[in-house]
């Protein structure tokens, strides 16, 4: 990130989505792209309301051992909204 950016006062939504998912990932989380808003796969979910939705098998004990969240310990994402 610009550091000219962390010092001004124009901070615009695109760069605190940067600065967030930045500091985590330096500190060991594993970026995981927004889920869509509608989901996919989730019969239960009329729309994307959480960050945590696309998570929910591991909080569940249901995910797959093969996929790629089977291994994730710490993750970052930042999720897209209806406004």
């Amino acid at each position: 990130m610009d550091s000219n950016l962390q010092s001004s006062s124009e901070w615009t939504a695109k760069s605190v989505r940067d600065a967030f998912i930045e500091y985590f990932q330096k500190n060991g989380h594993t970026f995981v792209a927004s889920a869509p808003v509608v989901p996919h796969s989730d019969p239960t979910l009329l729309f994307t309301n959480a960050g945590m939705n696309q998570f929910k098998s591991i909080f569940l004990g249901t995910v797959d051992p093969n996929s790629d969240f089977a291994n994730l310990k710490s993750a970052v994402n930042t999720q897209k909204v209806i406004t």
